[in-house]
């Protein structure tokens, strides 16, 4: 059951209609008197909170209801709806522990949303589950791993994948949360829609909304085509806004808006388009840190943040190495025609005390490189130290068998058209056996213009 407080009744019976068409049983009341009381009582799965009652628009009878809500029943899920309260008010009720805001005119589409993902994410329960057990019900085929702290992860992704929750994924650089991210939609409702990533970090100020929103012919000088932006590329979707901690000030309005009524302007027109899409975001940066700093909008990190992950460096999960070594070099040796491969087990030991700051992305461009460099069938401690010691900062030369002196940017080339050869350009079979995902390669692909044919897939 759902309880409506407003003291509005033309609200309450918008609401009370919208709700029941969806096919809630729903109560509502006026005032904070008769929603104790009915808390007491029905025990309601979720509340939607008027935060103004009578005349005062100040936001201090909601938020004391709020209060007196979560001191009688702190699970309850509760979604704030107001006309009048600032976005400092909301992010208060957040706070002290609501669920989601959502402001008066509402979109129904967007409430319902809402409603359905927090009833959703309330009745999913937390267990312990073994990698065996979390494959038999997942797609995790991409990632890699058997430390606990990994299972919880995955755990978590599994049961919150079908909802529509918005999600941060948290991490440094290089432990795999595109892969955490791609994992998500793959395992959602959407997984036969689009699934978009945006590198916020690469899209300069006076590019974002052409970029995010689209454009119309002449909106601007270079503006000669129409342009579709990545929120109506990804609309029934997934969006994965990557390097959120990279957007500047202005551009965080923009997005909070969009995020907030799922509405926006195609820079140029008039017109506003709706969006129906999941947003999945992803930082190596501390948020909290911004948000104090007043480099981050707080109530931009509320919008995001529904649900928090944190990925462990490679360091903190060190038992979980050999596999990934182990998953890069099988995937490896097939391509270069090398079915003897293999680590020797001191190397394996010390790759395990490697300190690896670049995390997975690092570790894996270490055995790639080792693969290209050695001529060894099993891959001792040398041969794995000459890579590390090489920088890929100074992006040096390397001595490659029969292919001569390459960069590190031009040995990734090679082993994609490898593997691209190999499987004959089926871009899933090259995927796999590169560790990528296939949005990834079909990135790396039109950044190296690699020729490929979608068709052949």
């Amino acid at each position: 059951m759902i309880l409506v407080i407003d003291d509005d009744i033309a609200v309450r019976t918008s609401l009370l209609l919208l709700l029941k068409e969806d096919g809630y049983d729903v109560l509502d009341c006026s005032g904070p008197a008769d929603a104790i009381r009915i808390i007491k009582k029905e025990e309601p799965e979720l509340i939607i909170l008027d935060l103004n009652f009578s005349n005062d628009t100040s936001g201090k009878e909601g938020m004391a209801l709020l209060n007196q809500i979560k001191k009688i029943n702190a699970a309850i899920p509760i979604i704030l709806i107001t006309g009048w309260a600032s976005i400092e008010l909301a992010v208060q009720g957040m706070k002290a522990g609501a669920n989601d805001f959502i402001n008066k005119p509402w979109n129904n589409d967007h409430l319902l949303q809402s409603v359905r993902t927090l009833l959703d994410l309330k009745e999913k329960k937390t267990g312990q589950h073994t990698r065996k057990q979390l494959d038999k019900t997942y797609n995790f085929q991409h990632i890699i791993g058997e430390d606990p702290k990994m299972l919880n992860i995955l755990d978590t992704i599994g049961r919150v994948a079908g909802t529509d929750a918005s999600i941060l994924i948290m991490g440094e650089s290089g432990t795999g949360k595109e892969l955490i991210a791609e994992a998500i939609h793959q395992n959602s409702q959407r997984r036969n829609k689009p699934f978009i990533k945006v590198n916020l970090g690469g899209i300069s100020t006076s590019l974002f909304e052409s970029e995010m929103f689209g454009h119309v012919r002449g909106a601007f000088t270079d503006a000669r085509f129409d342009r579709t932006g990545r929120f109506e590329m990804a609309n029934k979707g997934t969006i994965f806004l990557d390097e959120i901690g990279e957007l500047d000030a202005g551009s965080q309005v923009k997005l909070l808006r969009v995020l907030q009524d799922r509405t926006y302007e195609i820079l140029g027109s008039s017109k506003t388009k709706s969006v129906d899409v999941r947003v999945v975001c992803a930082t190596n940066k501390n948020l909290d840190d911004m948000v104090s700093r007043s480099l981050f909008r707080e109530d931009l990190l509320y919008r995001i943040n529904l649900i928090t992950i944190y990925l462990p460096p490679l360091r903190e999960r060190p038992k979980d190495i050999p596999l990934l070594v182990n998953y890069f070099i099988n995937n490896l040796k097939e391509i270069y025609g090398r079915p003897l491969l293999s680590v020797a087990g001191s190397a394996m030991k010390w790759l395990q005390q490697l300190p690896l700051p670049g995390n997975i992305r690092q570790l894996k461009n270490i055995v790639e490189r080792t693969i290209l460099v050695s001529k060894n069938d099993e891959l001792d401690i040398d041969d794995f130290r000459a890579q590390l010691e090489l920088s890929p900062v100074r992006k040096g030369n390397i001595q490659l068998p029969g292919i001569g002196t390459l960069t590190l940017e031009e040995v990734e080339i090679e082993m994609i058209r490898r593997a691209m050869e190999y499987h004959k350009h089926k871009i899933a079979k090259a995927a796999v056996s590169l560790g990528l995902t296939r949005s990834a390669l079909y990135r790396r692909l039109d950044k190296y213009q690699i020729p490929y044919d979608e068709a052949e897939d």
